[in-house]
């Protein structure tokens, strides 16, 4: 959702640097780009300046083997409305095989990015985010069942998920109540009172943040 023309220039034009998921909702794009490495990499990229990591990590009887492979455009053919992508250096593409038990997954993932060809601070840039979003994912589905939504119509499915998000934030502020956010979040929809306290630990760091910025 993310990733978009608009939102690419904006943070290019504040003098940021985004690395953004390339997927099907762009599919020209997206097809050329996995064609292309598809390709090359059977072929070792040969004669293609490249740079490649490989990352292997072990826990909770989980094997995960990670290879970054980072391409500057300038070693790809124009790409499909390229100009678009304000500052756009380098291509991504990330492959991750997991073994857990006697399951194997494999995910193939691509990426447009501002920054340099280095695959090792690309592939740590990647996993950190990838980490955090499956985190917020994770908690937004326990505490408020979002995978179970069914809203598909119009802007609803992001003025929900906006929604949902800013309720985890009160939830996480109100520290009173020491209980999951899912127990605090069923609380607070049948006791009037509690919920006040969520809104007013709110409004309560809200105060402060503006406070500390203007000290």
């Amino acid at each position: 959702m993310g990733t978009q023309t608009a939102i690419a220039s904006q943070i290019f034009n504040a003098k940021a640097d985004y690395i953004l998921a390339l997927k099907a909702n762009h599919p020209t794009l997206h097809t050329q780009v996995k064609d292309w490495f598809e390709q090359h990499k059977h072929r070792g990229f040969s004669g293609i300046t490249h740079s490649y990591d490989e990352r292997v990590e072990k826990g909770h009887h989980r094997t995960e083997k990670r290879q970054i492979w980072c391409v500057p455009v300038s070693q790809l053919p124009p790409l499909h409305n390229q100009s678009d992508w304000a500052g756009l250096k380098c291509v991504v593409m990330v492959v991750r095989v997991r073994h857990l038990w006697n399951l194997s997954t494999r995910e193939v993932q691509f990426y447009l990015t501002t920054l340099d060809c280095d695959a090792s601070k690309l592939g740590q840039a990647i996993r950190l985010h990838w980490s955090i979003e499956n985190g917020l994912h994770w908690t937004l589905d326990v505490t408020f069942n979002e995978d179970a939504c069914r809203v598909r119509t119009g802007h609803a499915p992001q003025n929900l998920s906006l929604l949902r998000r800013i309720a985890l934030n009160a939830l996480n502020l109100e520290p009173s109540f020491k209980r999951s956010n899912r127990q605090k979040s069923n609380r607070a929809a049948m006791d009037n009172n509690y919920m006040l306290t969520i809104l007013a630990a709110c409004l309560h760091h809200n105060h402060d943040a503006s406070k500390a910025s203007c000290q």
